[in-house]
């Protein structure tokens, strides 16, 4: 494939961006390379600069669950952006956003719009702890809540790929009252606290670690940790930035018939568009200014352009629950599909994955936590993401990133994905 305006392009940015990007995954620092300068996107595909053209497996990390631009998303947007791009004062969207969303996720009470995943981890847990009246958080090592100062501790996507535990720029304390578990793991919860008992303002979880790859919570883990943290009177977190409405309409909290405390949105309900939510129990959520002591603003929140798209997204999936049924009867012939080649060829490899969430590990141990994840060969998957890539493929380049499949796709781009991938390990391990 042709990467020679990407080539100018990488070479430009570096000059005036930090590795040449505004995000760490994009610069292909841990599978090496030329990143890609997309064009614009459409349904299932991406187009690079260069015209070169891809399935798209990322969708901007999740939230194109129906695929890029949506004739109907598009065209009220338009007609929002006629009206204005930003006002910095109420609107009825807002209104009617936080309408749809405690309709379609029962144990949303009360809502508040922010603008990232990163945010709304950072106001959610500063409610749990000025709700509470304590300082420590338990997270689960390889889970990414964000780049919060306080969530930088053994945290997953690209912290992990770049092997950095925490951050240079974060004072010791601002992470000392961060405390981390082993994912699927409640004993080294318990532990935690047993120790302190009396302390721990909230736990804050993944409820699919999908920043280690596709690491899905094992039968009691969720449930465990409501247990937990009713016996110790500490508010239980589910991060949905990743699971919330992707999972089904109602996320991981009906997926799996667990109710937190708090839960924390990021993308998705913004269609694509920077945006995110924290919501939860009217009494808890009632701690947030102007109604309670916990301060929390934004000039951009709830911005009418995000709430419009978000709506009319959250919307349709509200009323087609098909929808899940597709992304996810061709989430599971991906699944199924490497599972066959891998056993074809007798690679050492295993296949993760939940819903439409799908990850391909280089190891040949059964993942469950961030250490097996941490087993994974990234040499090989380096190998393996360029042969991909340059047969059409757009994959996370990272090997702790889940692959996403929207309901723009169809088994015409899964079966040829599945090709390319028997391809490529017949090259490398030859038919046995």
């Amino acid at each position: 494939m042709k990467t020679i305006y990407s080539e100018t392009l990488y070479e430009r940015a570096r000059e005036l961006m930090p590795g040449g990007v505004n995000s760490p995954v994009r610069a292909f620092q841990s599978v090496g390379g030329i990143p890609r300068f997309i064009h614009r996107a459409k349904e299932q595909y991406l187009y690079d600069e260069d015209g070169n053209v891809y399935i798209d497996y990322i969708g901007s990390w999740g939230p194109m669950i129906l695929g890029h631009n949506p004739d109907f998303v598009i065209k009220a947007v338009k007609e929002q952006l006629e009206n204005g791009l930003s006002y910095g004062i109420a609107t009825a969207l807002e209104v009617e956003m936080a309408e749809l969303i405690t309709q379609m996720v029962p144990c949303v009470e009360m809502i508040r719009m922010v603008n990232s995943g990163t945010e709304a981890v950072m106001s959610a847990i500063r409610v749990a702890r000025g709700f509470t009246g304590r300082d420590k958080i338990v997270k689960f090592e390889g889970c990414y809540h964000g780049h919060a100062d306080a969530m930088l501790v053994k945290a997953g996507s690209g912290v992990m790929t770049a092997g950095i535990p925490d951050s240079s720029g974060v004072p010791k304390g601002c992470t000392a009252d961060t405390l981390s578990a082993v994912y699927n793991d409640l004993d080294s919860v318990e532990a935690l606290f047993s120790k302190f008992p009396n302390e721990i303002a909230c736990v804050i979880v993944e409820p699919v670690a999908a920043n280690m790859g596709v690491v899905v919570p094992q039968k009691g883990f969720l449930q465990g940790l409501r247990r937990i943290c009713s016996q110790y009177h500490a508010l239980l977190i589910f991060d949905e930035v990743i699971t919330g409405f992707r999972l089904q309409a109602d996320g991981a909290v009906g997926y799996f018939n667990v109710i937190p405390d708090l839960v924390t949105y990021g993308k998705i309900i913004g269609g694509g568009m920077p945006v995110g939510a924290y919501g939860g129990k009217k009494d808890i959520m009632q701690m947030v200014s102007p109604l309670g002591s916990v301060y929390q603003a934004g000039t951009l929140s709830g911005n009418p352009i995000a709430m419009c798209a978000g709506m009319h997204q959250l919307r349709y999936l509200k009323h087609h629950p098909e929808v899940y049924h597709h992304i996810g009867f061709l989430s599971h012939r991906l699944r199924s599909g490497l599972e066959e080649i891998i056993e074809h060829y007798h690679v050492p490899c295993t296949v993760n994955g939940i819903g439409s969430l799908t990850c391909l590990y280089f190891t040949k141990e059964h993942v469950t936590n961030y250490a097996l994840a941490k087993s994974a060969n990234t040499d090989l998957f380096r190998d393996y993401f360029h042969f991909m890539l340059d047969n059409g493929n757009y994959f996370g380049p990272s090997q702790f990133e889940a692959v996403f499949v929207s309901n723009a796709h169809t088994l015409r781009e899964i079966d040829k994905t599945l090709s390319d991938a028997d391809l490529y390990f017949a090259s490398v391990f030859g038919k046995k």
